[in-house]
């Protein structure tokens, strides 16, 4: 029996077919399959569907195996996801135009909590310390630090977040033509120990709109997008937007009113994007957003070393920080970091008098 994980792989190559109208078909009929083995005129009541589309798709699917197709781009490249697949990022999924398929490489699995940072090409001294500063405390904090791998911002936000925690970059190019060029050396450091996504296979050409659509995977997978700077022209806009349209927050880092970079970010302000007032107000405010994101669930929550031992340790009525570094044996400095992460995560709750108890 042919998977659902096939028919995306096969609407995702049939002629004319986006990933929004992919999306509208799945909505409509319930399954891809079950689109797939429609008939023509079951497909009139799709939004955006045409009579030219609706031949096209005919010919195609009379001509096409899904699970052929599939057997095909895994033997040639193994490494991808589709919405069908467990591993697919879970936010990505309830954006109106998730891509079909998400080819990646590298070890990560765990792509929650994560927040997109993201900014222009030419970033002004001040930008790029404060992007470096945000990256570097929102991967020492546990965040999995999402950006597009482009110069600048993308760049900076990726080299602090890769020495301290995680990074996933999202290519607009095939994983096999990295761009810039000069990144090449920062996607091998992505690929070994985080993570480099891209919704186009190793064969495709590289098109200018995929620049601009790689955003909404960066926007899309975040549950917050910073923006450091950016002209009142600028791609990182497109990013601002788009976390208004999926309800992401959204943070702008403000500048001088005379500085060109700060532009953008100051009108976004203008408009109600929420400041940037420095870095533990940030924390502050993305911890909020996750404890509201967060679905109570029976599962046990993912944890590395040092959190399963505090998880562990804590029962009852809580503890307190001197009877967790007691029990888990970790020093100061490691149990300070890992309870903020607990509490970032919303899995520890502070409770009266100075203890921790479990939030779930």
């Amino acid at each position: 029996m042919t998977s659902e994980r096939a028919y995306w792989v096969a609407w995702r190559q049939s002629p004319g077919v986006g990933p929004l109208t992919i999306r509208r078909l799945r909505e409509h009929f319930g399954s891809l399959q079950a689109a797939w083995e429609a008939a023509e005129t079951e497909f009139s009541a799709v939004e955006g569907w045409s009579a030219r589309k609706g031949l096209e798709s005919r010919r195609y699917r009379e001509r096409t195996d899904p699970g052929l197709l599939l057997e095909a781009l895994e033997d040639r490249w193994p490494s991808f996801w589709t919405p069908a697949d467990g591993d697919y990022p879970p936010l990505l999924r309830e954006i109106p135009d998730p891509p079909p398929l998400l080819f990646y490489r590298g070890p990560l699995r765990q792509l929650s909590p994560a927040v997109a940072v993201v900014g222009t090409r030419h970033p002004s001294d001040y930008g790029r310390r404060w992007a470096a500063q945000i990256a570097e405390t929102l991967a020492a904090a546990g965040f999995l630090v999402i950006s597009g791998l482009a110069a600048g911002i993308d760049g900076i936000a990726h080299e602090a977040a890769l020495g301290v925690g995680k990074t996933a970059a999202v290519l607009a190019t095939s994983l096999t033509r990295v761009y810039p060029p000069e990144h090449a050396g920062m996607a091998a450091e992505i690929a070994h120990s985080g993570l480099l996504l891209s919704e186009y296979a190793p064969e495709e050409e590289t098109l200018t709109h995929n620049f601009p659509r790689r955003n909404r995977i960066v926007v899309g997978m975040s549950l917050a997008t910073i923006v450091i700077e950016a002209p009142e022209r600028s791609g990182a806009l497109i990013s601002a937007y788009l976390a208004c349209d999926y309800n992401r927050e959204l943070f702008a880092l403000p500048g001088a009113i005379d500085t060109p970079q700060a532009q953008g970010c100051l009108k976004l302000i203008s408009q109600g994007a929420r400041v940037i007032l420095g870095l533990e107000a940030l924390l502050a405010d993305l911890g909020a957003q996750l404890v509201r994101a967060t679905v109570p669930s029976a599962l046990p929550p993912v944890l590395d070393g040092d959190e399963k031992r505090i998880w562990d340790q804590i029962q009852g009525d809580g503890c307190s920080f001197d009877e967790l570094a007691l029990g888990t044996g970790l020093t100061t400095d490691r149990l300070a970091s890992a309870l903020l992460t607990l509490e970032l995560r919303g899995l520890l709750v502070q409770q009266a008098g100075s203890r921790y108890g479990r939030a779930l």
